[in-house]
């Protein structure tokens, strides 16, 4: 059943906020892919970073995909959060979390091909990566019987909210560490932080033509999305531009994530460590 808006307004308005955040949030993933491209390397990328994204939009793609399209899913939200209360995802999410896992995939092939320094993917990301897959397949057996899919999917949206916190930490702590951000495009955060507010604008437009804030409580996981993305985007811009502003100069020492060392992305504990600095390996 769709619910009808109140003003025609608010309603082309809440279109034009969701499609920019499509357009803005998609463009984000350019920026990075272009500069691995242009470098043909992804020493500055954190690949833990890269690997939790990718599993936190294929869970949000199975959460946005299954209320948008399946009329089950969405009597269940009805049932739950009033009959009177639109479906808090629009097409534009659905579009986005689909072009966000093509690009993740496109952003990790990357990293197979191109020079990588010694960087590996942490035993952390792994066991966190495995944990993620045996939840869903534990609660998908859970729900089978009772056939309770706006749960199940209600928890692969808490999950991806959780990995949308955890996946920024790698790469926050190896600007840290290596007190650089060279390799990590800040065009890419700007665009996530318009992708952020814009999603976050078209939420507030939905309540203010219902009257209602039952979207946010019934679609939690992309208020918080929204505020993470800010948060961590404004962190990164801190880091790129007030502690460790880029001076390339011909005098300054290499960094050390430009040694042209090629190791596997996960290391076996027979693997000897390269002697030249130690790994950091992070969540």
């Amino acid at each position: 059943m769709e619910i009808p808006w109140n003003s025609d307004t608010l309603k082309v308005v809440y279109t034009v906020f969701g499609w920019v955040a499509f357009v803005v949030w998609s463009s984000s993933f350019y920026p990075q892919f272009f500069l691995n491209f242009s470098r043909k390397s992804v020493v500055g990328l954190n690949f833990n970073y890269l690997l939790l994204n990718n599993t936190k939009h294929t869970l949000y793609l199975i959460y946005n995909a299954s209320l948008y399209f399946s009329p089950t899913i969405q009597f269940q939200y009805h049932q739950k959060y009033g009959f009177d209360q639109m479906i808090p995802v629009a097409a534009n999410d659905v579009a986005f979390s689909t072009h966000a896992v093509l690009l993740t995939i496109v952003l990790l092939f990357q990293v197979v091909i191109y020079e990588r320094g010694n960087q590996s993917i942490s035993k952390i990301t792994m066991g966190i990566i495995i944990v993620v897959w045996i939840t869903v397949g534990v609660c998908s057996f859970i729900a089978f019987p009772s056939k309770s899919w706006l749960w199940l999917i209600s928890i692969f949206n808490t999950m991806q909210v959780v990995l949308a916190t955890i996946k920024y930490i790698p790469q926050a702590f190896m600007n840290f560490m290596i007190k650089s951000t060279d390799g990590f495009s800040i065009g890419n955060v700007f665009l996530d932080f318009l992708g952020g507010l814009a999603n976050y604008a078209q939420m507030v437009t939905q309540s203010i033509d219902q009257n209602s804030w039952v979207n946010f409580s019934g679609n939690l996981g992309k208020v918080l999305l929204s505020l993470v993305c800010m948060f961590f985007d404004l962190l990164f811009m801190f880091q790129h531009y007030v502690l460790y502003p880029s001076k390339k100069t011909s005098s300054d020492p290499p960094s050390i994530l430009d040694d042209k060392i090629t190791e596997p992305l996960i290391k076996s504990q027979n693997q000897p460590e390269a002697t030249n600095f130690p790994v950091v390996e992070n969540v």
